[in-house]
């Protein structure tokens, strides 16, 4: 009886591994179909809620992170360094003033650490991103909304005069998410000047590529009070894959190294091949960037002509209220198999639609 069952549990496993590598085959696949959809995606629900980009992976990273699934079973330090320097190199810093991990929200996550070393409050817009204030409140930082300007933009003057002697840190996500709004590259600058003499500034930049401003890592060197995040989810198409780095003072980094057990190993040599690959596929980049732009103006003037009154974005977002449209947008949505989010305002109804593909926009519209 022992001896079938044996036999019977080697089947059974032989089984579930020829299935498992059968997904891994199909899942690290590097074939590209129709308009970069990527192989094993479900077709059948339109999924424009994370603001994820469509078209990605790029070939090139899907192929570099299929190659590299084999050498799972090391630690690889020289790839984790390797990603470090490329990323330092991209944003004309040094080696020392980056930080690696699994995502850019682990990143935000070891800055509240930082910042909630001392009980006190964090200043932020309202509406921004902030799923990661649960966390923060938890580590008994209290949250101090500063509510947007009439045009959706982040009230920098109204943030500083929140700051008091109890603010541990000031949050800016630029382009900020919901919105898409993006703040003045000078007003911004300014802010931040007068803001770290006092506190601990993080600037959010997940979303920046999707723009053409610049970003603040330049000011990291000659600034200890700041700290600068981005993500490899966006624009180069890996929010599954987990890759963040946090930009900053050789100091701040030793900081923020010090609060993990090991610094910079948090993300898979999948993910680092990922990301190692897609710094050098910049027509994929480029590719991304102006289908973006393409889809977002044509999603933008068809709710516009639906009388549904949109925020300019300059991000992979749009941001608009449903005021004026008559039907329940969000039955609407599901019965069609489409995902959204929710209402960010009540003042308004305001909601936000990530930008998809042409074919998956072109449904959103007919749906409504």
């Amino acid at each position: 009886m022992e001896t079938n069952r044996r036999k019977w549990l080697k089947q059974i496993g032989l089984v579930v591994v020829g299935v498992g590598l059968a997904r891994l085959k199909t899942i690290a696949s590097p074939i590209v179909k129709t308009d970069y959809f990527i192989p094993g995606a479900d077709d059948k629900v339109v999924r424009i809620s994370s603001n994820e980009n469509p078209y990605g992976p790029s070939l090139m990273a899907r192929t570099a992170m299929a190659d590299t699934i084999n050498m799972s079973n090391r630690y690889q330090w020289e790839m984790i360094r390797e990603l470090m320097r490329a990323i330092a190199a991209k944003n004309n810093l040094a080696y020392e003033n980056v930080l690696v991990g699994a995502g850019s929200t682990q990143m935000i996550d070891m800055v509240l650490q930082l910042a909630a070393a001392q009980k006190g409050n964090i200043v932020l817009a309202d509406p921004t991103f902030s799923r990661w204030t649960n966390a923060a409140e938890q580590s008994g930082l209290q949250k101090i909304p500063v509510p947007l300007t009439k045009d959706k933009r982040h009230n920098l003057g109204g943030m500083l005069s929140a700051i008091n002697a109890d603010t541990r840190m000031v949050y800016v996500c630029n382009p900020n998410n919901p919105t898409g709004t993006i703040c003045n590259y000078e007003d911004l600058v300014s802010f931040i000047k007068a803001a770290t003499k006092r506190v601990l500034v993080l600037v959010d930049e997940a979303y920046l590529d999707y723009s053409d401003e610049k970003s603040l890592s330049s000011l990291v060197t000659g600034n200890e009070n700041l700290i600068v995040v981005k993500t490899f989810s966006k624009i180069y198409g890996m929010a599954g894959a987990r890759v963040g780095y946090a930009l900053a003072h050789a100091k701040t980094i030793e900081k923020l190294g010090a609060l993990q057990s090991g610094a910079n190993i948090g993300i898979s040599v999948v993910s680092l091949a990922g990301a190692l690959a897609s710094l050098k596929d910049h027509d994929f980049v480029k590719d991304s960037f102006s289908r973006n732009e393409t889809v977002r103006a044509y999603t933008i003037e068809q709710l516009e002509r639906l009388n549904i009154s949109c925020i300019p974005s300059h991000s992979n977002f749009i941001y608009f209220s449903l005021a004026n449209y008559k039907k329940d947008f969000f039955a609407v949505l599901k019965t069609n198999n489409i995902e959204g989010t929710a209402v960010f305002e009540e003042d308004g109804k305001w909601s936000r639609i990530t930008v998809g593909t042409m074919e998956e926009m072109k449904r959103f519209i007919a749906s409504l």
